[in-house]
């Protein structure tokens, strides 16, 4: 049976960062994953890690200036040594939060900027990253993110971020499947998953449209629970998704979905 984390930068967003873990575990959650941890200390993110029994499945390596608009920085040329320092940032959390996996976001291209150059930029960044990774025991990922959501995302469909992370050629990079980023972009849901297990190392669920819940749009979560399970997947699910009702306590009384799609906690 699928294992799902809690997504704590898109779920019980009325509490305080840190008061999300509590939250989580309260709702049955076993495991959290987030996109950054750095504006909190390490160590007060491992004690709440501590204190309410979860594991840390995923975050981000830094993505530049978020509150300005970035999104990565790994293909912009020019930045290499603040991607550098990011992934150095990145690695003194790690063994005090004991996070199981590290996401490299790409970015947005630059304007004036190729897309050979934004390659040869990200598979450069990448594959540092990928080392320093692999010291710390922790795998790379690399997640395609729908250009809908995000214009101008160097990596945006699954089959590109396999043939880019071929090009990096280190047995420490995986794909992190987004099933709503898929959708959005391929569709094809339950094919590409099957050709592209051996490669996938995280996954992430949001319905469309909207990137609510499942079972509030066009998705068939049930069948793709049964499919993935089948198929022998043991990773994590990330729920990274938006509850439909935004007003607080919507996350719990949104949970619904998981009994009703045949899952459990």
């Amino acid at each position: 049976m699928p294992r799902f984390a809690a997504n704590l930068s898109m779920l019980w967003t009325e509490l305080p960062f840190l008061d999300r873990f509590a939250a989580a575990s309260k709702a049955g959650f076993k495991a959290v994953e987030f996109l950054f941890p750095y504006d909190h200390p390490a160590e007060e993110v491992a004690k709440r890690l501590k204190d309410n029994q979860l594991e840390p499945v995923l975050h981000n390596l830094p993505p530049g200036d978020w509150a300005g608009g970035e999104r990565g920085i790994a293909c912009i040329p020019g930045r290499e040594d603040e991607f550098r320092a990011g992934v150095a940032r990145a690695a003194s959390y790690a063994p005090v939060i004991g996070v199981q996996r590290w996401h490299c976001m790409a970015g947005l291209v630059p304007a004036g900027v190729s897309q050979a150059q934004a390659s040869a930029t990200w598979v450069g960044n990448v594959r540092y990253a990928a080392a320093e990774a692999k010291k710390l025991g922790i795998p790379l990922l690399i997640e395609p993110i729908n250009r809908f959501d995000m214009p101008g995302y160097f990596v945006n469909r699954p089959r590109q971020a396999i043939e880019l992370m071929d090009e990096v050629g280190s047995d420490n990079v995986f794909l992190q499947y987004d099933i709503y980023h898929a959708q959005r972009m391929e569709g094809e849901l339950a094919n590409t998953i099957r050709e592209l297990l051996p490669r996938i190392a995280h996954m992430q669920l949001a319905d469309t449209p909207g990137r609510h819940e499942p079972g509030t749009g066009e998705i068939d979560h049930r069948f793709l629970f049964g499919y993935i399970d089948a198929l022998g997947y043991t990773g994590w699910i990330g729920c990274e998704y938006k509850p439909k009702d935004a007003s607080p306590g919507g996350t719990d009384r949104g949970l619904g979905w998981i009994a009703a799609h045949g899952q459990t906690l």
